[in-house]
């Protein structure tokens, strides 16, 4: 009998460091979040170390710091925990089902629309419990994915989505916003907790959340295999027997209720979801098993937990510990998420999408000089409104009688209080117009506007800034910081957008994330330097006029009539530079020095228009598009139609936030972000290829 030598079998080494990491990687991130949690727990006003949190536990410690730890310490700790593991875990799985590395509860808006719905359930002052209240913020963020995915579609648009979910989140935020204002005693201490507060008083709401994310986490396990199947694409799973809409709508209901149940426990704690699973995936490309939704999803649970313990651990050693309870944690998480965005941003491919061009009729002198005409009444009219309607309505001859300087006592109180308003509105409406148009033009991008970019987020924390640490600034001081932080933000998105020419939606992106960094830390400086007056911070970024005196709208009357000289002078320019890159330098047009130029103006313009009227979104958007539809593409058409658009568009806003709700009072940024995120979602879903 002959004998048969058989080979030794060697285990291929892919599969062994599969095997390897499928253990290795949680075993150490297990003992990453156990170190942060007892490092967590330490923290605090009160000096309590490892062993008074032994002795709590095991029931041996003093009265006094037994019931610091355990009502105060732990479950803070735990929140932080099941907090991250939520938000992970959901983006993971948003991320998944989508095929967009840019899916998560914040840029899918779920967050914000769970936030909402709690914000109307506070507003009511109904008592319900808290799982009740998590019912009714699932509902609010699953409406909210649901729309962001309608307007995106699966796997299509990668930034797109962003795109989508962020002016969805801007336009629920100031819903939310324009409750809290308007029903300060009912929403107390909302504003904090909106911006993520891991805090808790004792273990009630820690203990009730936590079987809502267990489930949610069994029900994305047990589900696994198919989300896998979707990573294939569409047809493939199919083809493999997986029912496409169902998993996908499975995947998304139980990621919103993971992320309901974060926002119902700590608030809405910023771009977790998109920060967990972009650290996962290097160690997926080196450790094969976390690419399988089955390790993957609680891999990414896990790293966001450390995420969350992590911020809360770093807040709390940086900032003194008095302030540091009263500073939320999500800000930090914001902070760091908005850095990942820009950098995602730059490194996403589908963030060289093209944008379908305008199919604009180009109307004839006469329809040109109707439509001036028209628009000009119609400013004409919506100032006289402004002037004569409020609190206290008046008449022409009232005002005619105080412009002569014979008008009575309360007649001039009105009226010295209510023009500069008028004047500050109409006039940031203006500039914001004109700098919407020479940002359009020069990035030769439809999606492009102040707001958007992340320029008047850096001119409002510039301005925030000296309004609280100086609180007598002047005028003219105020503009000045506005415009150094404006600089300072379109320096960044600019100068990293230009890396790539400009390329469509791309330069938006940046500008998202940069507007995210900069609301971030303008709440985080609002709470360290008076954290009992966030009524001060809202009533700033919501664009309100309130209390403008003729002093504060001089800068912005000042640059705008010098940034319409100069466009009205280079409007040739203006028309090369939106035309392509190849033309203005044939005809001999020094493209990089008319751009910076062009820039440097709308930067200013925003900057004076933030210091003057606050943080107004959209207008920098909606009136070049309207004024190109209504005069087509050459900007000496464009122009003035679109500074009349601006001028009226927020003086009317105004106008209503200071009528219709009377004596109550909104923000005129707030009522134009309620016009501008339909328009903005409307022209996502023209330009869909």
């Amino acid at each position: 009998m002959t004998a048969t030598a058989t080979a030794p079998v060697v285990p291929d080494a892919r599969t062994t460091t599969s095997r390897a990491g499928a253990v290795v990687v949680p075993a150490a991130l297990l003992v990453l979040v156990a170190v942060l949690a007892v490092v967590d727990v330490t923290q605090g006003t009160a000096a309590v170390g490892a062993g008074d949190v032994w002795r709590a536990l095991t029931g041996r410690a003093a009265p006094g710091d037994a019931s610091v730890v355990v009502a105060s310490r732990l479950p803070r700790m735990a929140a932080g925990i099941l907090v991250g593991v939520a938000l992970g875990t959901a983006g993971a799985a948003l991320q998944a089902v989508s095929r967009n590395v840019l899916a998560a509860p914040d840029t899918l808006a779920v967050n914000a629309g769970s936030y909402l719905a709690l914000g109307v359930l506070a507003v009511t002052g109904a008592s319900f419990p808290l799982l009740a209240s998590s019912g009714v913020a699932f509902a609010g963020g699953l409406a909210a994915a649901a729309l962001v995915l309608g307007l995106s579609g699966p796997g299509t648009g990668t930034v797109r989505l962003v795109l989508a979910g962020s002016a969805l989140a801007l336009g629920l935020g100031s819903v939310t916003d324009a409750l809290l204002l308007l029903f300060p005693e009912r929403t107390d201490g909302l504003y904090a907790w909106s911006q993520g507060s891991i805090g808790q008083n004792g273990f009630d709401g820690v203990a009730r959340m936590a079987p809502v994310v267990l489930l949610g986490l069994a029900g994305l396990v047990l589900a696994a295999r198919r989300i896998d199947a979707l990573s294939l694409g569409d047809e493939a799973a199919r083809g493999l027997g997986v029912p496409v809409r169902a998993t996908r709508f499975t995947a998304v209901v139980l990621a919103s209720l993971l992320s309901a149940a974060a926002v119902t426990l700590a608030g809405p704690v910023g771009f977790v979801g998109l920060c967990a699973p972009a650290l996962v995936r290097p160690l997926a490309r080196r450790f094969r098993a976390l690419v399988r939704a089955r390790t993957g999803l609680p891999v990414a649970g896990l790293t966001g937990a450390a995420l969350v313990l992590g911020s809360d651990v770093a807040l709390r050693a940086l900032v003194p510990a008095e302030s540091a309870v009263a500073v939320p944690t999500g800000v930090v998480t914001s902070v760091v998420g908005a850095v990942f965005l820009v950098v995602m941003a730059l490194r996403t491919r589908g963030a060289a999408e093209a944008a379908a061009p305008d199919r604009l009729r180009v109307p004839d002198r006469t329809a040109y000089a109707v439509t001036v005409a028209v628009l000009t009444a119609v400013l004409v009219g919506t100032v006289i409104a402004a002037v004569l309607l409020g609190d206290s309505k008046l008449l022409l001859g009232d005002v005619a009688n105080w412009a002569r300087g014979q008008a009575g006592q309360t007649v001039s109180y009105v009226l010295d209080t209510r023009v500069p308003r008028v004047l500050a509105a109409l006039l940031a409406g203006a500039a914001l117009a004109l700098a919407g148009t020479l940002v359009q033009a020069v990035t030769r991008n439809p999606l492009a506007e102040p707001g958007v970019l992340g320029v008047s987020g850096g001119a409002a924390l510039g301005a925030v800034l000296l309004v609280t640490t100086v609180p007598l600034a002047g005028s003219w001081s105020i503009a000045g910081a506005a415009f150094a932080g404006a600089a300072l933000a379109s320096a960044l998105v600019f100068g990293l957008a230009a890396r790539g020419g400009f390329q469509h939606t791309r330069l938006v992106l940046v500008g998202v994330g940069v507007s995210a960094g900069t609301t971030a830390l303008i709440s985080l400086f609002i709470v360290l330097t008076d954290p009992f007056n966030a009524t001060k911070a809202l009533t700033w970024l919501s664009g309100s006029t309130y209390g403008r005196t003729a002093p504060d709208v001089l800068p912005v009357a000042v640059v705008l009539a010098a940034a319409l000289a100069v466009a009205a002078a280079r409007r040739s320019e203006l028309d090369l530079v939106a035309l392509d890159g190849d033309t203005p330098r044939l005809l001999g047009l020094r493209l990089g020095r008319a751009r910076l130029g062009f820039l440097l103006v709308s930067v200013l313009l925003s900057a004076t228009a933030v210091a003057a009227a606050g943080t107004i979104g959209f207008v920098g958007l909606v009136a070049p598009h309207a004024a190109r539809a209504l005069v087509g593409r050459r900007h000496a058409r464009v122009l003035p139609v679109a500074v009349l658009l601006g001028a009226a568009l927020v003086c009317a806003a105004d106008l209503l936030g200071r009528t219709v709700i009377a004596p109550a009072q909104l923000g005129a940024g707030l009522t134009t972000a309620l016009v501008g995120t339909p328009y903005f979602l409307w022209l996502l879903v023209r330009n869909r290829k």
